[in-house]
């Protein structure tokens, strides 16, 4: 019960640290709050069940804490420039500024801690480090506005994101490389405006949901356990793949959407390289989900199936068969959804 109720009381705080950051009228603010973020997702992410978890929390509490004090350390050259009328450029403070913000979200090129990072958390801190603790960074993001050195972290990121998933067996760092490709893209949104960045990032965190709630079910960690699980179950091994695919961005599916809006924004300011590069690191992580898919259909794994023995809940598989639903048709009902608007 303590377990749980503390549970509770770290990601209230987590969620009021963002809050706090994404309201504040003052950098000082925003670093308060990031702070209290950051505090509060240190215990959840202590699990006795894991070995790796206590690593993964001081790295993560090393890289976070070097940020921050950088952090701190441009507010106050800024607040020096401001109220002393300290002699400081101001692209370099924001450069200072925009660099901890990059780390802080874990986008290239500072993602080094990221993947090692995510290799020992479980599957539900790592959909909370993937998805919720990258809203306060990036929205700080939006504020500098410094599109030339963002430029150079989307092709950084896009690029790494995709190169860094080929030879990946472990599904955490996977899901880790993909996203530090889709921060690539996010970025390139936040270049355009906060409402396509919104979006993206919205649909992004469905479809990383979709696929972590089967992971954390199963409790898959390794690309051997996706091909041997569903021997007995085509069907399952079948949505699940797809709904992989949907994350790459493959067009009959809901991912491609939020790539589809970002891709018309880009032309219409006629952004052709940005948007050359994006595509290309799109086509290489739909390669190596397109492999993964090709491996687990077109080969038979004759293995003892030993997660077939597992209770599964009901409730939670026919959640899973709605939003797996959603990710794969739902490109199909946007335009049925837009008529009825």
């Amino acid at each position: 019960m303590f377990n749980n109720s503390s549970k509770i009381l770290f990601i209230t705080m987590m969620i009021i640290g963002t809050l706090i950051t994404v309201t504040a009228n003052s950098w000082l603010g925003a670093w308060m709050g990031l702070e209290i973020n950051l505090l509060s997702f240190i215990p959840l992410m202590s699990d006795s069940n894991n070995l790796k978890s206590t690593e993964a929390s001081l790295k993560y509490f090393l890289t976070q804490a070097l940020a921050s004090t950088v952090l701190l350390f441009s507010v106050i050259l800024l607040m020096l420039k401001n109220n002393m009328n300290y002699e400081i450029n101001n692209s370099f403070t924001s450069m200072i500024t925009l660099s901890t913000l990059l780390l802080k979200s874990g986008t290239a090129p500072f993602h080094f801690w990221f993947p090692n990072l995510m290799d020992g958390l479980t599957w539900v801190n790592a959909l909370l480090l993937m998805t919720w603790q990258k809203i306060a960074p990036l929205m700080l993001i939006s504020y500098l506005g410094m599109k030339n050195i963002l430029l150079i972290s989307v092709i950084l990121s896009v690029m790494i994101g995709a190169i860094g998933g080929l030879n990946q067996t472990s599904l955490r760092k996977l899901m880790a490389y993909s996203s530090i490709n889709h921060l690539g893209w996010m970025l390139s949104a936040l270049m355009l405006n906060e409402s396509t960045w919104l979006i993206y990032f919205l649909f992004y965190s469905f479809l990383s949901f979709t696929l972590i709630f089967m992971f954390n079910m199963f409790k898959l960690f390794h690309l051997n356990q996706l091909f041997i699980t569903f021997t007995q179950s085509k069907i399952f091994k079948f949505i699940l793949f797809m709904n992989f695919l949907s994350l790459g961005g493959l067009p009959p599916f809901l991912g491609f959407l939020p790539k589809w809006i970002v891709i018309q924004q880009l032309t219409f300011c006629n952004q052709y390289f940005q948007l050359l590069i994006l595509l290309m690191s799109t086509l290489i992580t739909l390669f190596f989900y397109l492999r993964m898919c090709y491996s687990a259909f077109m080969l038979n794994y004759y293995e003892n199936n030993w997660n077939m023995n597992l209770q599964i809940n009901n409730f939670f598989m026919n959640i899973y068969m709605i939003f797996s639903f959603i990710s794969i048709f739902g490109l199909m009902f946007t335009p049925m959804f837009f008529m009825m608007l």
